[in-house]
């Protein structure tokens, strides 16, 4: 949706340049080297390391990297499984967690093409795929992969919604192309991420809710809840009422969704790699405190920060700087006094299941409301009916989940025979009857590798024949604010995740990751005025330009969001 030209700059020398530059020289003196800890092996802490590596290369800073994640992987929110949980099947892993990332996400997309990662399809279609938007009794809105021509398609839309598709397009392209402003000077880094978003204009869409964002803007009702309330839904599990306005544009801007092949974590293993950083998995950290020996205010002038971590490996090291890159109130970690100087807020965040399983079964049809034995849909994604109020206390309404996504297709190592691969994102825990009932043993519905063939004698296959169960906190409760977190917490103290209230997502994870590794080295290094305020007006433009290929780019920025599926 939204053109922005990815920037492929991670070459191979400048990353054989970062390998060494969070070692310290063998003739350099102990004592001048800067030790920083990054709580957090996920995008931010990665992303944070790999770029601070390479910000003390060119600043010749010696700097000495170690990072303590608390689980057995890296990479966060992302988490892959095998189907069947069968490692051996040759089958490609299946995203639990953050699936999916964008072109115009440039920190992601630049570092995957710099580490010669391959970059795929994340939900490849077929001719004929059905998808529908169902509000838990009809379906409001469906689209068939390579049913029409994209102007009748186009068409249809006008016919039905007038202009306010090309108002959401138009409305989507200014205000992400605001917030990419904040990758680049003057506007990187930042050390108040409020005072960026009122410099440019952005506490107008944060402070209200996506609901009236629109309504200002004129966007027809239906429209929004046909369309964008379903993009709202299935990636933060939030309503229109209830999530802040530029959460919700950020919901829409899908263009060009892509995925690491075999697990998007292999961008952050790769970050963490390349930066040289010494990484210490199953390490909890419990505490921080003043290094013991000598005074407080020797320590505090100092900036010796000692870490209690539960791990099999002894940390001696002190630490002049502390990146904190996990959620602070879900870290269990506790801080000495005078350590964290700028109180952390503690905010709400959504709980969400996750549920990938497989079935020889193709959808019900008739469940949603299709004609029995017609085309099966291959995904669902839901909104709420007309004339409902929005409940932030049951948010999934009537229809029980947010998506339903097939996959692909899979090979059961059982019974060797093709089955289907399916995604589920709910709000509370789902019963395996519950994924049952979307099934009909109708043999018309089963996959046609089965054909007519008896099976175990005659017997009907499971109707889902392996499932796995995942809960996240995977972001905040998006509610309308004009103040978020400052990333620097304390004396040598930074903070990543305040920025999950502002947008949440891997990209901005890893850009607060980057503004954090630049602030470091800024005040390493000395360089005043770094992150300070933007001297000179600045407001979002507000000419929207034509675009002559609006209503084709509208036909591939409905079937992106129905891809989208973001932690």
């Amino acid at each position: 949706m939204v053109a922005v030209l990815a920037r492929c700059v991670l070459l191979v020398a400048g990353l054989a340049g970062a390998l060494g530059a969070s070692s310290p020289r063998r003739d350099q003196d102990p004592k001048s080297v800067r030790n920083v800890a990054i709580i957090g092996a996920g995008a931010a802490g990665a992303s944070a390391a790999y770029h601070l590596s390479q910000y003390a290369r060119d600043e010749h800073l010696s700097i000495n990297i170690t990072i303590f994640e608390k689980t057995p992987r890296v990479g966060g929110r992302t988490l892959t499984v095998h189907a069947y949980d069968d490692p051996t099947s040759g089958e490609l892993p299946v995203e639990l967690g953050a699936s999916i990332f964008v072109t115009a996400n440039r920190i992601l997309h630049d570092a995957a093409v710099g580490f010669n990662l391959t970059l795929s399809d994340p939900m490849p279609s077929s001719k004929g795929d059905l998808t529908i938007i169902w509000d838990g009794e009809a379906i409001v809105l469906e689209s068939t992969e390579g049913g029409s021509s994209w102007w009748w398609d186009a068409a249809r839309l006008w016919w039905r919604y007038g202009m306010s598709p090309y108002r959401a397009v138009s409305l989507v392209k200014t205000v992400v192309d605001t917030f990419l402003k904040l990758y680049d000077p003057p506007f990187f880094p930042f050390r108040s991420l409020t005072q960026r978003a009122y410099e440019l204009g952005l506490e107008r869409v944060t402070g209200v809710t996506g609901e009236q964002f629109l309504a200002d803007a004129k966007i027809n009702e239906d429209f929004c809840r046909h369309v964008l309330q379903p993009a709202t839904r299935v990636n933060y599990a939030s309503n229109l009422a209830h999530i802040h306005g530029l959460e919700t544009m950020v919901s829409f801007a899908t263009d060009g969704a892509v995925a690491v092949r075999g697990g998007n974590w292999q961008i952050f293993d790769k970050m963490i790699e390349a930066s040289g950083a010494q990484l210490h998995r199953n390490a909890t950290v419990q505490a921080i405190n003043f290094k013991p020996e000598g005074p407080n205010s020797v320590a505090r002038a100092l900036k010796k920060y000692a870490l209690s971590v539960a791990s099999n490996e002894a940390v001696r090291t002190a630490f002049d700087d502390i990146i904190i890159a996990t959620p602070w109130q879900y870290s269990n970690i506790s801080a000495g006094r005078g350590i964290i100087t700028h109180k952390i807020d503690e905010i709400p965040y959504k709980e969400l299941h996750v549920v990938v399983f497989t079935s020889p079964y193709r959808l019900r049809t008739d469940l949603f409301g299709l004609p029995r034995g017609g085309t099966p849909p291959t995904n669902v994604y839901t909104t709420l009916k007309a004339g409902v109020e929005a409940d932030p206390d049951n948010v999934v309404g009537d229809t029980g989940f947010f998506s339903l996504s097939t996959l692909r297709t899979v090979v059961n190592p059982g019974t060797q025979q093709t089955e289907y691969l399916y995604k589920l994102f709910a709000p509370e825990e789902v019963a395996p009857a519950f994924l049952d009932s979307f099934f009909d043993s109708d043999w018309k519905d089963k996959h046609d590798t089965y054909g007519e063939q008896s099976i175990d004698g005659g017997a009907e296959p499971n109707k889902v024949t392996w499932y796995r169960m995942q809960t996240f906190n995977p972001y905040p409760v998006e509610l309308p604010r004009v103040t978020f977190q400052d990333p620097i917490v304390g004396n040598g103290i930074y903070y990543t995740s305040g920025i999950e209230s502002f947008i949440s997502c891997m990209e901005t994870s890893a850009l607060m990751g980057k503004n954090v590794a630049r602030l470091l080295a800024d005040d390493v290094a000395g360089n005043t005025g770094s992150g300070g305020a933007y001297v000179g007006p600045y407001r979002a433009s507000t000419n929207r330009q034509q675009r002559e290929d609006f209503f084709e780019s509208m036909g591939n920025d409905l079937d992106d969001m129905m891809m989208m599926d973001e932690l």
